[in-house]
């Protein structure tokens, strides 16, 4: 979610390649107007708000509305999966030409949610319904309703890794209520994953914090590389409440990217949302909103 190995040669240069991040596509065209109506050019002061009150503009200003589009349209959203994978795939062929008798049992240890499997269903009702944040009731109703799909290249990789003998351990945090664990594992089923079974699925329902489980998996086997789509997917020290102090961080572990952890792009949600509100699913408030446009200001030009 397999190529030969003689492609060993790319590996030092691929696995240190840095993440190209997709810009928005553009939005279409305008309509032209007819050849025999006066065009008038308008100025941005010219410029009416959009009406957000018919049915034709209902939500039209919903903060999701560009993370979403670009998450359910995007070739480039596709191709950092594609890259993902081929990149843990380097790094797991090169750990397998190392190998040596007596070592431990080589693994992979991956989040799902939004790294193996894309719930763009989900986002997609709430735009529908105007949500501007996650909304975690409308989460656990949906969970169940197995819509969720697989990511580009998740697939291939995880069919690799069991070919070549490489556990792969799946570590989530979700919680539906006491049946949590049965459609995390009915999803994995579905969708043809490999080692669905509960020595390989993990479910956290009253933490997020998975290093205690990757610690445990890493006593008796090696993690080759880890997955995730947010920092504390790799290990808990990401876990903060401040932009500077998870940038900090990250650049201090600039070295592991494309090495150990391997980073899918997800615009919508997750921890970088936690350091702005202090809250990973904040309310939708006009407070909330307009800490979100201070977030989206912190470098901006004046215009002049």
């Amino acid at each position: 979610m397999p190529l030969p190995l003689h492609r060993r040669f790319t590996l030092a240069t691929l696995a240190t390649a840095c993440w190209a991040v997709a810009a928005l596509a553009a939005l279409p065209a305008q309509a032209q107007a007819p050849a025999t109506a006066p065009v008038t050019p308008v100025t941005p002061t010219q410029a009416k708000p959009l009406d957000t009150n018919g049915p034709s503009g209902e939500g039209v200003n919903n903060l999701l509305i560009g993370a979403v589009a670009w998450k359910q349209t995007a070739a480039e959203y596709r191709a950092l999966y594609h890259q993902g994978f081929n990149v843990a795939r380097l790094q797991v062929e090169l750990a397998l030409a190392k190998r040596r008798p007596g070592d431990k049992p080589l693994a992979v240890i991956s989040d799902l949610d939004d790294t193996l499997v894309l719930p763009l269903a989900y986002w997609g009702y709430l735009v529908n319904h105007n949500r501007d944040f996650f909304d975690d009731p409308e989460w656990d109703r949906w969970i169940p309703s197995n819509q969720i799909v697989a990511s580009p290249g998740a697939q291939d990789f995880l069919r690799f890794c069991q070919d070549n003998g490489v556990e792969v351990f799946y570590v989530t945090s979700r919680d539906q209520g006491e049946r949590t664990y049965e459609y995390a594992m009915a999803q994995l089923k579905l969708l043809g994953f490999p080692y669905a079974d509960t020595a390989h699925l993990t479910v956290l329902r009253d933490s997020s914090n998975k290093q205690p489980r990757q610690d445990e998996i890493a006593k008796s086997f090696e993690p080759v590389v880890y997955l995730g789509d947010n920092l504390n997917d790799f290990r808990r020290k990401y876990y903060s409440k401040s932009v500077d102090e998870r940038l900090k961080l990250m650049e201090e572990d600039r070295a592991q990217y494309g090495r150990k952890y391997v980073l899918f792009p997800n615009p919508t949600d997750g921890h970088w949302m936690r350091a702005i509100f202090g809250d990973s699913e904040p309310p939708p408030s006009n407070d909330n909103r307009a800490i979100f446009k201070k977030a989206a200001t912190r470098s901006a030009w004046d215009g002049r």
